[in-house]
């Protein structure tokens, strides 16, 4: 299953698109681009294989393997990403701000059912994170 999530890049925060097959989905919420810092940045662009994780704290989740120079990068509900986010993208239904959107467990529960049953299917999970507007990131 091909996922792909288009980003704006803002200083409070970033919003994103996420499309899977080509089809909208939702958007995201990120933390600002901030060098890929641990805990304050979102991640770079690339492509990631995604899996599905369970834990007390977030129940059922998704977790991107093999992110340079960063580990326990999840998709997990949040609403506001400088609140709620430690460099985790989460899914939300509607965006109200640069960084801030609603709904979150609506968006989680939707992409999770895709990515479940993609692996009912034994595909492989990828997400390809890019730029909505290149530019503008290599200047933040």
């Amino acid at each position: 299953m091909e996922l792909e999530l288009n980003r704006a890049y803002y200083k409070e925060g970033t919003n994103g698109t996420l499309f899977c097959s080509g089809n909208y989905l939702c958007h995201t919420i990120e933390l600002p681009w901030k060098n890929n810092k641990r805990s304050i940045s979102c991640i770079p662009e690339g492509v990631y294989e995604v899996e599905p994780r369970f834990s007390k704290r977030f129940k059922h989740h998704l977790i991107l393997k093999d992110v340079k120079g960063r580990s326990f990068i999840l998709f997990h509900p949040a609403n506001d990403a400088l609140k709620e986010l430690q460099g985790c993208i989460a899914p939300v239904t509607y965006l109200s701000g640069i960084g801030k959107g609603i709904y979150s467990k609506n968006a989680m529960q939707k992409l999770l059912s895709l990515v479940y049953q993609a692996k009912d299917r034994k595909e492989t999970i990828l997400l390809t994170i890019k730029s909505q507007n290149y530019e503008h990131c290599r200047t933040l």
